[in-house]
């Protein structure tokens, strides 16, 4: 081949041994920072919730004060998370901005495929849908007598029609 793989400086043996010397040393790490985060936990824990006083209180006391206390954290622990969600809400309100909106031409067709998307690939025919309407019959004019014709035709306008009706 053109080109070979450099030989590597360090023998197998030795990658080896430097591998699991630092898998070693990661174990360890880890471990030793398990039980920092463990110890800071029980430190806290026993900062924030006072030891339980149990000496000279009946069972129906206990209960009563253990009531009392989960009662008040529950409604500590509920206030906090309403402020910080109505916190979020103001915050979010403020940064929205409305965008300008524009007027963009569409057919029916790409709108109809937006609304009711992939599902209608071929065109609508609107005219199926149509209700359809009977027209009615134009009115034929009515056979008249002939003498209102000839009365309507009668005076100076009757005889200009037949004037300008014979040129």
């Amino acid at each position: 081949p053109l080109f070979q793989k450099p030989k590597p400086k360090i023998s197998a043996s030795r990658r080896l041994f430097l591998k699991t010397k630092l898998l070693k040393k990661a174990m360890t790490l880890l471990e030793s920072e398990k039980q920092v985060r463990k110890d800071e936990r029980e430190r806290i824990l026993s900062e924030r919730v006072p030891s339980l006083q149990l000496s000279g209180l009946s069972l129906q006391d206990l209960q009563l004060k253990h009531f009392k206390d989960l009662r008040m954290g529950l409604l500590f622990v509920l206030g906090k998370k309403i402020q910080d969600l109505s916190q979020k809400i103001y915050e979010l309100k403020g940064k929205m901005k409305r965008p300008n909106l524009k007027r963009v031409r569409v057919s029916a067709d790409a709108m109809l495929g937006a609304l009711l998307g992939a599902k209608v690939k071929e065109s609508v025919d609107f005219k199926a849908n149509l209700k359809t309407v009977k027209k009615e019959e134009e009115k034929k004019e009515e056979v008249t007598d002939w003498r209102k014709n000839v009365e309507s035709m009668s005076g100076m306008e009757g005889r200009k029609k037949l004037f300008d009706a014979g040129q």
